[in-house]
């Protein structure tokens, strides 16, 4: 294919340009200094699919405005387990970023977070009763104080003005808001990580392929990686690989060959947004404003009318309309799906297939929905919505991960984030969606637990300096979750009230607890 062939070998390798090896091979460089990390990715620049902004919502999910994270128990109780871990993800996100912050490791944190108000809307009165109940149990705990509730349409008009104007209210409506929540730019933070870590020496090198992943009989896993430019053909060798490349991480997985990888599929998920820059509109609306889902419609295709900050600028997106194609990134394949099916998890997809027929025809439907249609959907939400105001935009591609579980049976479709790794440790993969890039830091974590455990005991000092709240249990100690939401706040600037740190202003967030 090439010329000529190069062989290198290196301590870490990561494969995608996206948040998580951002994160992971930022605190890998801050526990191990030494290390060689060498980063392969096929397009131009970091961040440019799963994690760009124009890619995802950009909520910090911190469980404060997404009903899907609290279920209904059969006795009419509210399960909150699920939003309190996801809760407690996204508040060690929120350290790590802190710290880097205050020693000048990244810029100004204005350039990819900003505080808004995150909110939950639903109508009729089973809605109404389900989310005063929601309500009413999130806010006896002290991850989500501040959260506040209204069926009053004066109070709502007072938050959500865009929304409640013209509204005909002829069933009860609710809301819930909390103050606390954020907008957050991680195609921004991205690039700002991967600006980091080429200052700290970090091989970094974009449109290079990786084709295959092989096991040396010296144990060593060697990556056939191809330079898109030239079409060379480089042999890159490494004790340890994570692959982080969004939807393009189980097709790899599948080709390392190890038993982790084997009955685990992948179902893409595309989606669409509507924005708006109608400057005189935007000014109206300032939260992110979660609703729920239709019936048969995936968690992630929960509607929502968001306030985003994107270089600086100001806009509102409404959506996501899901939809389907078989490429499992945007700059995918039409054959990705049907080549990540294998013997060993032919069954499993199938079984998977069976049992969503009616998430299927839902995708489709949706896909089939012209800009009117969409526009109408809108409409839900904003009443006096016009076309003319509105363009569509193309989301990322999500790959839900299917599998056969104890709870679910065989070919369970996932949603969520979930780390694979290797028995030994010497290899990973992220799979999944949301909440995603929101915990990525708790992810990489987990990546380090299983794949580094021999390392844990010494490195322990420094993940504590790095996250004060690593190894606790946030939901069990209000007096360090009031800490870390102040000393957070300062440092990424999340407060009005408490100043932004300024460059060279060295800060310890431990200090600061």
């Amino acid at each position: 294919m090439g010329k000529m062939s190069k062989q290198t070998s290196t301590d870490v390798i990561l494969i995608g340009a996206g948040i998580m090896s951002a994160t992971l091979g930022t605190l890998l460089k801050e526990l191990e200094p030494d290390w060689k990390i060498t980063v392969f990715e096929k397009l131009a620049n970091p961040g440019e699919e799963s994690s760009n902004e124009w890619n995802n919502a950009g909520t910090g999910h911190s469980a404060l405005c997404e009903l899907n994270y609290t279920v209904e128990k059969p006795d009419g109780s509210i399960d909150i387990s699920k939003a309190i871990k996801i809760n407690e993800q996204f508040q060690v996100s929120r350290q790590f970023w802190s710290y880097l912050v205050n020693r000048d490791l990244m810029g100004n944190p204005k350039n990819f977070i900003m505080p808004i108000p995150h909110m939950s809307l639903v109508q009729g009165e089973k809605n109404v009763t389900f989310l005063k109940k929601r309500f009413e149990a999130l806010s006896k705990n002290s991850l989500f104080q501040g959260m506040e509730f209204s069926d009053d349409p004066g109070r709502l008009m007072e938050w959500i003005p865009l929304i409640m104007k013209d509204r005909t209210l002829n069933e009860p409506i609710a809301a819930t808001k909390i103050d606390s929540g954020t907008d957050v730019n991680f195609g921004a933070l991205t690039r700002m990580l991967f600006d980091h870590l080429k200052s700290k020496n970090v091989d970094i090198n974009y449109k290079h392929e990786v084709d295959d992943i092989k096991r040396t009989s010296e144990g060593l896993w060697e990556l056939k990686v191809r330079n898109v430019y030239s079409g060379t053909v480089e042999r890159h060798s490494s004790k340890f690989v994570f692959i982080g490349c969004g939807g393009g991480s189980l097709p790899l997985l599948q080709k390392t060959g190890i038993p982790e990888s084997k009955h685990i599929g992948g179902f893409p998920v595309s989606g669409l947004f509507l924005v708006c820059n109608n400057p005189k509109i935007v000014a109206q609306h300032h939260a992110k404003v979660y609703g729920k889902a239709a019936v048969g419609a995936p968690p992630m295709s929960v509607p929502h009318l968001d306030t985003r900050f994107i270089d600086n600028k100001k806009s509102l997106l409404f959506g996501p309309f899901a939809g389907f194609s078989p490429k499992f990134l945007k700059t995918g394949s039409n054959m990705d799906l049907f080549g990540s099916i294998k013997p060993n998890n032919i069954l499993t997809m199938l079984a998977a297939g069976a049992k969503n027929i009616p998430l299927t025809k839902y995708l489709i439907q949706q896909l089939m929905l012209s800009k009117e249609q969409r526009i109408k959907e809108l409409q839900e939400f904003i009443p006096n919505a016009k076309s003319e105001d509105w363009d569509i935009v193309v989301a990322g591609q999500r790959v839900q991960v299917i599998k056969d579980t104890v709870a679910g049976g065989k070919g369970t479709l996932q949603f969520g984030t979930e780390v694979v790794s290797a028995a030994d440790g010497s290899i990973a993969a992220l799979l999944g969606a949301s909440p995603g890039a929101s915990i990525a830091v708790s992810a990489m974590l987990e990546v380090i637990k299983k794949c580094f455990p021999q390392h844990i005991k010494v490195w322990e000092p420094k993940l504590q300096e790095m996250i004060p709240s690593y190894g606790v249990s946030l939901m069990e100690n209000p007096v360090l979750i009031h800490d870390i939401h102040t000393s957070t706040e300062r440092a990424l600037g999340l407060s009005q009230n408490l100043p932004v740190k300024k460059a060279g202003q060295r800060a310890s967030l431990i200090g600061a607890i």
